[in-house]
């Protein structure tokens, strides 16, 4: 059950090890572009590919598909990147539902944890592999694997190593569970060993991505990175918005004003922050292409 190119990485570890992959589960094709033609998800383009069966409910209580689900006879299922499931879906399957989540659990349960681990400054982040329970994102864990952050990596990149990563863990996950090699870890044991407590990872939303100037430069550049590229982290520019896709810290004292900006006109721009400058690498100006910022100050006139 999955629907983003995230979720394609996991499924073909499973196809290419050799797994009974009975059934696909993913969204509805959906309208998108100027054309809004059917758009098919990531996830079912690979199924289609692979001659996969294909589910796609659009509400996972429809009778007809809890059938049609349940004529699967399906031993395990496992959740990559989908959505909230009712529990007679994860509680069919007789060895359950296994979720692979973007962190190390309990840390960073909710929508985005690929995103607020890096606005947050974490210097690792990882996957979780675990069974999926009532409460979302706190069943028990199975396997974990840790990763390094970057100090300029953004989301995307991240992204990108972590389903790769997320994909060997599934397997291995689904290996031990056939096995029966594996031992479950209940999330509320590891919590009592956290000395900072439980980190969130909520949905993002429209203010999340505005930067403030009046913050200090690491947690600027944090967010912008965080973000990147999508949603993207946005300020204004001579009344339009301006998303800003990579940057680069200078830590010097500004001498300008928190929010204003400075530039040659040729090879650099930078905002000033309350304890320095971040230095913009890429951009995208609201009605225009993304863009290095010296291509973006060869057509620009301030």
């Amino acid at each position: 059950m999955g629907t983003p190119e995230f979720a394609v990485a996991s499924l073909n570890a499973l196809v290419n090890a050799g797994c009974n992959v009975i059934g696909v589960i993913t969204a509805p094709d959906k309208p998108a572009g100027r054309g809004m033609k059917l758009q098919q998800s990531a996830v079912k383009q690979y199924a289609v590919e692979k001659g996969l069966r294909i589910l796609q409910p659009e509400k996972l209580k429809n009778q007809e598909f809890l059938e049609e689900l349940k004529s699967l006879q399906a031993d395990l299922q496992v959740v990559v990147a989908f959505r909230m499931l009712p529990e007679v879906v994860w509680n069919m399957p007789r060895m359950g539902t296994v979720n692979v989540h973007g962190s190390l659990l309990p840390q960073y349960r909710g929508a985005a944890p690929i995103n607020w681990a890096i606005i947050n400054g974490e210097g690792e982040t990882g996957v979780t592999t675990f069974k999926l329970k009532h409460e979302i994102d706190t069943g028990d864990i199975l396997l974990q694997e840790r990763m390094p952050i970057g100090e300029n990596e953004t989301a995307g990149e991240l992204h990108d190593r972590m389903k790769e990563l997320g994909a060997q863990l599934l397997l291995k996950t689904v290996q031990g569970i056939a096995e029966g090699t594996l031992h479950e870890t209940p999330q509320s044991s590891v919590i009592s060993h956290l000395p900072s407590g439980v980190k969130h990872a909520p949905k993002i939303f429209t203010e999340t991505c505005r930067i403030d100037w009046n913050k200090p430069l690491e947690d600027v550049h944090n967010l912008i990175r965080g973000l990147s590229p999508f949603p993207g982290a946005f300020t204004t520019l001579n009344g339009k918005t301006m998303k800003i896709y990579r940057c680069e810290k200078e830590a010097v004292q500004p001498s300008i004003t928190t929010g204003e900006l400075a530039t040659d006109g040729k090879t650099f721009l930078k905002f000033a922050c309350v304890n320095g400058y971040v230095l913009v690498k890429e951009l995208q100006l609201e009605g225009k292409k993304r863009m290095g910022v010296e291509e973006f100050l060869r057509g620009f006139r301030f």
